[in-house]
């Protein structure tokens, strides 16, 4: 009877969820109807009462807000700005050095931001308007932008890599160690993508950037120096086992907060504009982290999670058949679903089955990150190509910066297959 009241439950989430209901609605509404059904109202309304505390209270979410703030302020008073000039300095001479650099300068974007949407913004905003000046085919140019874009959620310190952490109690310094692996392949992976197509097609990607670099090395340490500061003391702190990655956090709100202020870069306005839009951010990441909470008790309750273990032990299949399935259903959402509700909406399911095959939690919390950034650009809900079409409207279509993301996307799944078939070259850092 509970399994029937479980599988009704998710049928009606999937419906809400295709009507577009916001996805902590449709979490914490089909989890109170469906607890409500199985054992009585006061029981759904106990576990909407203590459910949001046992969530919220778990010490390492406080890095969320702290990460965030960090980013933003750091976005607002233009710590980040001269990334992109920086990295012409040094890869400028490569076939596709523009691309190439973009696609560097979003790494580092990454390390103070963690959020793929603002690192696409903030550098699309740059660097769009200079590659089509050099040559390069709009399209390609903005497809470039909004696939470094997704580098942004596996370099830490990624936002979804801490929800992950915090949902599944894993270490969140050790996924930071996976993220770090990724990201550097992935951004390696797009400069090779790059440098094919400038050898292949020059009327796509010119081979050699016309005019002189009118920018010095010294100039760009100037620039970038807030960064790189920042990068250093989170990151050698937190690996180093000085700090952990929840006081990283602060150290790093803190931080750009005090070097904003020395630059004279920081005023009342941006720094109100910077907390309201962490403010902002956090809520809604974690009414969907509580809403995603009380749906693993739903599901765990009506037996939906241990049915789908005992199938999977009936069909007997194997670790690369069941990766393969777990690949193409993240594929799926990624179409339609916005990153954080697709993670937290399988996680309940995937877990138990998960733990089951001995699986490490670590290395599928960077897998399932990688897979969900790959939604971030693919058709028809990329939020990442959506960004990239607002700040570069003039320069190119929707439908043309699908086209642009198509081989980064050819060498995302190559490192998906990467990982699944090789998971110790993820965990080489956390060894």
């Amino acid at each position: 009877m509970f399994l029937e009241t479980g599988l009704i439950g998710l049928g009606v989430l999937l419906v809400m969820l295709i009507l577009r209901v916001p996805v902590a609605i449709a979490l914490i509404g089909v989890s109170m109807g469906g607890i409500a059904a199985m054992m009585g109202s006061d029981v759904a309304v106990s576990m909407l009462a203590s459910k949001p505390y046992d969530f919220l209270s778990k010490w390492t979410l406080s890095a969320v807000p702290m990460f965030l703030l960090m980013g933003f302020v750091s976005y607002h008073t233009g710590l980040t700005a001269g990334l992109f000039n920086a990295a012409k300095v040094v890869f400028r001479w490569l076939p596709g050095g523009l691309a190439i650099s973009s696609v560097v300068a979003s790494s580092g974007f990454a390390a103070v931001s963690g959020s793929s949407v603002a690192c696409a913004a903030a550098m699309g905003k740059i660097a769009i308007p200079e590659m089509v000046r050099s040559g390069y085919k709009p399209s390609f140019a903005c497809g470039t932008i909004a696939a470094g874009g997704t580098i942004g959620a596996l370099i830490p310190p990624s936002i979804l890599m801490i929800i992950y952490g915090t949902f599944t109690q894993t270490s969140i310094t050790n996924i930071f160690l996976g993220g770090i692996v990724i990201g550097l392949v992935t951004a390696l992976a797009y400069s090779i993508v790059i440098m094919l197509v400038s050898f292949f097609r020059p009327d796509v990607v010119p081979r050699h950037e016309e005019g002189a670099l009118d920018y010095t090395v010294a100039q760009a340490i100037r620039e970038v120096w807030p960064v790189l500061v920042l990068g250093i003391i989170i990151f050698g702190g937190m690996f180093s086992g000085v700090f952990t990655a929840t006081e990283a956090g602060a150290i790093g709100a803190g931080g750009a907060i005090i070097i904003s202020v020395l630059l004279r870069r920081l005023d009342l306005s941006t720094f109100k504009t910077s907390l309201l839009e962490t403010l902002s951010t956090t809520s809604s990441l974690l009414i969907i982290g509580i809403g995603a909470s009380m749906f693993t008790v739903f599901l765990s309750l009506s037996g939906v999670s241990g049915a789908v273990g005992d199938l999977l032990a009936e069909w007997q299949l194997s670790y690369l058949q069941l990766m393969l399935a777990i690949v193409v259903v993240y594929l799926i959402l990624g179409l339609f679903m916005e990153p954080f509700g697709a993670m937290l909406i399988t996680l309940p399911i995937f877990l138990p089955v998960l733990s089951d095959f001995g699986v490490s939690l670590i290395w599928f919390g960077v897998l399932v990150v990688k897979l969900l950034e790959i939604g971030m650009i693919t058709p028809p809900v990329g939020m990442n190509i959506f960004v990239i079409r607002g700040v570069a409207s003039q320069y190119a279509s929707l439908v043309d910066i699908f086209r642009g993301v198509t081989l980064f996307l050819v060498a995302d799944l190559l490192i998906v297959a990467l990982m699944v078939f090789a998971p110790e070259f993820v965990m080489i850092l956390s060894e």
